[in-house]
């Protein structure tokens, strides 16, 4: 039953998303807040369906955390369920992305059209500028942004580095940082086609506030986004090296 659920889903996934790439293609040469409006048009169905269809439901706690104005969102990514669902909890926002993306014919041009920030993670420190120079001009106009510290989806029981990106762009906004823990890798895990029946619980965290040193951010980030996503999966709490831990307070 989960294999013929899924593959509806899929098929919903993909003749939507074909539906919407091609009946979107004037707003390409209007104003950028149309490419937005396509994108939650596009998610609100998706999400419906993997309800409907797979019994996938989600949860949203903790949206009293989210400040006005500009804001960095920085989510655990364990499945791409989270890349649809910011579409409809978050106003205007804005993704940092990697810059392969944006070679995608059609697709990458929604991205490019739609503003979010392109990130080339072997282009060093140059590459680390040009991302953040875009994301002040996101920052400005008040706009979210979200981000993804590890890069790349992770399993619940997993963890990778954070990279450098988070912590620059914390340096260089002065604006606060939301943490987002989940669980969306138990039901729709990385790169499967299966997507099991349950509820994904997405948790918007305390803002970590600007002015931090950035190992005492990276590590206050690290614990709160790690801690509560293995706790929402049921996992016990990892142990973190010594130099990830934030220092006690004083």
């Amino acid at each position: 039953m989960t294999a013929i659920r899924s593959l509806l889903f899929n098929g919903v996934f993909y003749g939507w998303t074909t539906v919407c790439a091609v009946l979107g293609l004037p707003l390409l040469l209007g104003p950028r807040i149309g490419i937005y409006y396509l994108g939650r048009l596009w998610a609100h169905p998706i999400l419906a369906a993997l309800g409907l269809l797979c019994g996938l439901r989600h949860e949203v706690r903790g949206r009293e955390n989210i400040p006005e104005g500009g804001v960095l969102v920085a989510a655990k990514h364990q499945s791409a369920w989270e890349t649809i669902v910011f579409s409809v909890l978050l106003w205007d926002h804005s993704f940092v992305v990697k810059r392969e993306l944006f070679w995608l014919p059609l697709f990458g041009l929604y991205l490019a059209r739609a503003g979010l920030i392109p990130v080339d993670r072997q282009g060093g420190s140059k590459a680390l500028r040009r991302m953040v120079a875009a994301a002040k001009a996101v920052a400005a106009a008040g706009r979210p942004i979200v981000i993804f510290p590890e890069g790349t989806r992770v399993a619940p029981d997993q963890q990778r580095p954070y990279h450098p990106g988070v912590a620059a762009l914390y340096n260089q906004l002065g604006v606060p940082v939301v943490p987002v823990a989940l669980n969306s890798g138990l039901f729709w895990r990385r790169r499967s086609f299966w997507k099991r029946p349950g509820t994904i619980v997405l948790e918007f965290l305390p803002p970590i506030a600007p002015g931090l040193p950035r190992k005492v951010f990276l590590a206050r980030l690290e614990q709160a986004i790690e801690g509560r996503s293995r706790a929402l999966a049921g996992l016990a709490p990892a142990e973190l090296p010594p130099q990830h831990k934030a220092p006690a307070p004083k």
